[in-house]
């Protein structure tokens, strides 16, 4: 662009003082052509870096993910294809034999299935426990009543056999009668014996009934969010052992590209967190240009931008600013009881990353990653210099046409 200024400017200089010699060609005008242009670029280029300030390092990045398989095992399916392919979000990377992840599964189905039943036994045993209880306690108060029975004949007996002896003491009694009265209340004695017998035995199996309720409703009493412990255990491995088999298919996480697929069928995949099998490239990327610290000060977030590719001569790309990255890695101190070196020599200034959010019209482009290129930022002042930064950018995405090398 600055030849091409000066291309007119010294066709206006032959036209005026040589052509058609309006003004005199001495000492005086000639320095004055040779000054003019000298100043007038000069601030040219000045006021560009400043209000349209350019940067030639242009780069595109893009994040990469490592894909690993969560389980391990032989894979059976690769239906990716390697290359400049989209695979969208969702899509089948690869596929690991299911078959023990799918044992696993039914082993635990079969497993929950008979701690269920168990659980349904238990509450029937309870309901046992429950009426083997109310049974020992109706035993308990029929024995109680045969007790107060026996006792009350028993009492009964004492008596005739007492007024018997006085009887038969006196000589008015029968012999005989005295001696049945006393058989009576021995056999009165034996049938008490075994009514309190009876009694203790139907108490001591309500004790048991009661402890054995105890028991049961113990196992039914271990439970997890209101659910039987067992069930509970084993439903969670289930759980567990189906997300297993859910991950012998592994999907992408995003639209992206596979980078370096050698992964194959019959491979042995591993489950190891750092044994990635595949890479993938998002298909969204960041662009960002770097420029030097003096560069910035009239940069703002929103101010328009351009840049060009050298993957896509003759393109330009409209962006706005995003933001400056206001940090760089001269500016951090890594945790360490080292103390920093101040250096011999001054270490050059670094430079700062400007964050590009590319236009709509512009975001279908396939911007590969590591693509290098120019840019340039218009700010909200001088736009007079503006087009004039617009032809040296699309100027120089017209050369990266040019292949320089002789070969």
């Amino acid at each position: 662009m600055e030849l091409l200024l000066l291309g007119i400017y010294s066709f206006f200089v032959w036209l005026i003082f040589i052509k058609l010699k309006w003004l005199p060609w001495n000492t005086a005008t000639q320095v004055t052509v040779v000054i003019i242009p000298v100043v007038g670029l000069a601030a040219l280029i000045l006021l560009l870096n400043i209000f349209a300030p350019s940067s030639s390092d242009v780069r595109v990045y893009k994040y990469t993910i490592p894909i690993v398989s969560q389980v391990k095992g032989r894979v059976i399916e690769v239906p990716v294809e390697e290359g400049n392919r989209l695979v969208k979000k969702g899509d089948i990377l690869f596929r690991v034999d299911p078959t023990p992840y799918q044992l696993d599964v039914n082993t635990l189905e079969a497993q929950l299935a008979n701690a269920q039943a168990s659980q349904r036994e238990l509450e029937e045993s309870v309901k046992g426990a429950k009426a083997k209880i109310a049974e020992t306690r109706g035993a308990i108060d029929q024995a109680a009543s045969r007790t107060r029975e026996v006792s009350a004949r028993l009492e009964l007996a004492r008596k005739r056999v007492a007024q018997h002896r006085e009887l038969a003491a006196t000589g008015a009694g029968n012999r005989f009668d005295l001696e049945r009265a006393e058989t009576d209340l021995k056999e009165l004695d034996g049938q008490l014996a075994a009514a309190r017998s009876a009694e203790a035995q139907a108490r001591a199996g309500e004790g048991q009934a009661i402890a054995s309720e105890r028991q049961i409703q113990q196992k039914l009493g271990a439970k997890a969010n209101g659910e039987f412990a067992q069930v509970a255990q084993i439903r969670a491995q289930l759980a567990n052992a189906k997300w297993m088999l859910d991950q012998t298919t592994t999907v992408s996480p995003c639209d992206c590209y596979v980078v370096n697929l050698q992964l194959r069928p019959g491979g042995f995949v591993a489950g190891i967190p750092l044994n990635a099998v595949m890479t993938l490239v998002e298909a969204e990327g960041q662009v960002v240009a770097l420029y030097h610290q003096n560069e910035l000060h009239q940069i703002q977030p929103g101010n328009e931008a351009e840049f060009a590719l050298k993957t896509l001569p003759g393109r330009i790309i409209k962006a706005k600013v995003d933001s400056v990255i206001w940090a760089q890695g001269q500016g951090q101190l890594p945790v360490s009881g080292t103390i920093p070196l101040s250096g011999f020599v001054a270490q050059p200034p670094g430079r700062y990353a400007v964050k590009f959010d590319i236009a709509e019209r512009d975001k279908p482009l396939f911007l590969a990653a590591g693509a290098a290129g120019d840019a340039a930022i218009y700010t909200d002042h001088l736009h007079a210099v503006h087009i004039i930064r617009k032809v040296i950018l699309r100027v120089g995405s017209y050369i990266n046409y040019l292949i320089l090398k002789l070969h």
